[in-house]
């Protein structure tokens, strides 16, 4: 990965860490989910309307036959990925939220192998089970006592698995798209289905705290608009494997904030299964890289056998 792609990857992971402290703080302070998700991503999307119409921006009109997939993926990655978070985290803590979030490159594993056909050696499904053990301990850790699956783990475990093909299936639509112009579009197709909740916004937003509506202004803004456009020019960048790695480390982000900023903990069985998930991404991941190396050097060295036997002759 360059540096650039690193420093831009890297910036929208701390991000999106803060993401999960600052929607439960605007939950606790008087928003309920459907509100939150709807004025965080009428802020983003009128961020994205200001950019676009700024003098001297070019941005170009999707073509006719991406205008359902750019859709689509707006919908799956922007709609279902924050409804999902959203409504999650009114009963899970951020930092355990986090962790769910952090497992999606098991589930990016999973499409690949299915979608894309891509091989995956037997290491590389030992990890992909590791990883579901982990899920489930995360999930155990959000129930207490109680030992049953929350609502809200079901959730989160839909969100992670809906930002798993987002990512995937956006990468081709770079080659013809700036990341810019993308995230707009994803945003303001995901932004549609919001609206529902849009009876008695005005009233809530009115009786919230100012920590609750400072926090919805703030994930808008810079989760909800900034962090998108910065990741998509990353993976627009680099490898997307090798990018969406950098998601490991947003579980330490997220526990830190939601710590120092709302004294919350995740259960030490969630962490354990943090741990485990997110170590078995990294297997998965290393694995995967291994063998994509292997491949590159076989097929040059095929080329230089090639080309040696064309002197030859």
């Amino acid at each position: 990965m360059n540096k650039k792609a690193l420093l831009l990857a890297s910036f929208t992971i701390i991000v999106w860490g803060s993401s999960f402290a600052s929607i439960r703080a605007s939950l606790l302070g008087g928003y309920s989910a459907g509100h939150l998700v709807l004025t965080r991503f009428l802020i983003a999307s009128l961020v994205f309307i200001l950019y676009a119409l700024w003098p001297g921006t070019k941005f170009q009109l999707p073509r006719k036959e991406d205008i359902w997939k750019i859709a689509l993926l707006g919908w799956i990655g922007i709609s279902v990925y924050q409804l999902g978070v959203t409504f999650g985290e009114v009963t899970v803590s951020a930092g355990t939220a986090s962790m769910f979030i952090a497992s999606a490159p098991i589930f990016t594993a999973i499409i690949a192998v299915i979608a894309l056909k891509e091989r995956l050696k037997a290491i590389g499904w030992i990890g992909l089970g590791m990883g579901f053990i982990g899920i489930f301990l995360i999930t155990l850790g959000t129930a207490g006592s109680t030992f049953t699956i929350s609502k809200g783990a079901i959730l989160l475990l839909i969100a992670a698995f809906a930002t798993s093909v987002f990512f995937v299936f956006q990468k081709p639509l770079f080659k013809r798209y700036k990341p810019i112009e993308l995230t707009a579009y994803f945003t303001w197709a995901g932004t549609i289905p919001f609206f529902i909740f849009f009876p008695g916004l005005l009233e809530e937003i009115q009786g919230a705290t100012l920590e609750a509506n400072l926090s919805a202004i703030y994930v808008g803004v810079f989760p909800a608009a900034i962090a998108y456009a910065t990741w998509a020019t990353a993976l627009s960048m680099a490898n997307a494997s090798a990018v969406t790695s950098m998601m490991y480390t947003e579980p330490v982000f997220a526990i830190i904030i939601a710590f120092v900023w709302l004294q919350e903990l995740p259960s030490l069985l969630s962490v354990i299964g943090g741990i485990i998930a997110i170590s078995s991404v990294i297997m998965v991941n290393m694995v995967q890289g291994m063998s994509q190396k292997r491949t590159k050097i076989n097929r040059t060295q095929h080329l230089k056998k090639r080309k040696t036997n064309r002197v030859g002759d």
